[in-house]
């Protein structure tokens, strides 16, 4: 069995329960294979003004040990030390989990910057090989700066692997400079069982839709083009537009929808539970996204898997998603006009929801699980 430590703050706790949920689910279905035993350091940024008790120092998620390690973070102040100051902090949390769960045999570091670049400090100082993932943000915009950029290389040159989640990634990380040679992909997965086809008729009686409605699910952020999605609408007349979510962006965008008019067909919900949010999926028309830039978007598997067609952006990895019409569409010009041309389309001639669900399928955990399990084995074997 390979014992596996995970290092990332992007960790779910009872404070922020769906706070990097993806990175907790890729873990647990690893462990539930038997061949995976795992713990997690979570680091958390503690202001010096903040309680110390705002995060638990430690908990048990579904059976995988979690210490929440607090690093000390001031923007602006201490930025450019985060991954020393994080790989100092996980260091006392890695020695305690050593002693009461036994040694490690490889580190898995989740986000290039500055979990991973911690990471690769974490297993110089304990002798361990480190595997980085890249996920979005962090080769799209961290590994163009400059101090971000040259810290992540210098990482990069010294793990023994890298996955990108999508050829899209891979393809900026080469073309910046990372060693083509140690990046594997492997895509993420989607929960085919809780994102599953409900009773569409009920749900929508339920949720209260009585028209044709789009969901928008994600951080409120000027990245995910939330705007975009407003200004489409606005084009799409007696159509109704779900936005779950929350972020920076959240007042300005209730303002536009005003400014549009348009207010009185949106509706603004915050971030749900996946349980939930499979329903709103299961009982929409179409889910939309209109990104600057993608990893590989958990939104358009979950919505997919739940029999919905998707609409994105021909961004990063929605381009490796919506690869059939089946699927939903693509729109290469990002303009309002034309993401509401696709969702025009898509609501006059909609998918069976049947077909969209087994092409959906094709995004289980199964293959992107023996991926991982297949690296882990190579690199735990070298070392």
């Amino acid at each position: 069995m390979i014992r596996l430590l995970t290092f990332t703050n992007l960790y779910p706790s009872d404070t922020r329960p769906r706070h990097g949920i993806f990175v907790e689910q890729r873990l647990r279905r690893l462990v539930e294979t038997g061949r995976v035993g795992a713990c997690v350091i979570a680091p958390v940024p503690r202001r010096p003004w903040e309680r110390a008790d705002r995060e638990p120092q430690a908990a048990e998620r579904y059976g995988i040990p979690v210490r929440y390690c607090p690093f000390p973070s001031v923007p602006g102040v201490t930025t450019v030390l985060h991954p020393q100051l994080m790989a100092r902090s996980g260091l006392r949390a890695a020695e305690a989990l050593r002693s009461s769960h036994g040694d490690f045999d490889v580190i898995d570091a989740q986000f290039l910057y500055p979990d991973g670049v911690a990471g690769v400090h974490l297993g110089m100082r304990m002798r361990r090989p480190v595997v980085l993932t890249a996920r979005g943000s962090d080769v799209n915009v961290a590994l163009g700066e400059r101090i971000a950029g040259r810290s992540i290389r210098w990482a990069a040159e010294r793990a023994a692997a890298i996955i990108a989640v999508s050829s899209a990634l891979r393809d900026v990380m080469v073309e910046r400079g990372l060693p083509a040679e140690r990046i594997t992909v492997i895509r993420n997965g989607v929960d085919l069982d809780l994102f599953r086809p409900g009773d569409r008729a009920a749900l929508r009686a339920e949720l209260g839709l009585a028209h044709p409605t789009l969901v928008s699910v994600g951080n409120l952020v000027e990245e995910k083009g939330p705007d975009l999605v407003l200004r489409a609408l606005a084009q799409l007349p007696d159509v109704r537009l779900v936005v779950i979510g929350r972020g920076p962006l959240g007042r300005q965008l209730r303002a536009l929808a005003h400014e549009l008019g348009v207010a009185e067909r949106v509706s603004w919900l915050d971030p749900v539970s996946q349980s939930l949010l499979a329903r709103w999926y299961s009982a929409a028309d179409l889910t939309v996204l209109a990104s600057t830039r993608e990893g590989m978007p958990n939104v358009l598997l979950e919505s997919l898997a739940c029999g919905t067609p998707v609409v994105a952006t021909a961004v990063g990895g929605c381009r490796e998603i919506i690869t059939e019409p089946v699927a939903g569409r693509l729109v290469h010009d990002r303009s309002p006009e034309t993401l509401a041309a696709a969702c025009r389309e898509l609501l006059a001639v909609p998918p069976d929801r049947e077909a969209v669900r087994r092409f959906g399928e094709r995004f289980g955990w199964a293959q992107p699980i023996a991926d991982q399990l297949a690296l882990l084995e190579r690199v735990a074997g070298r070392a």
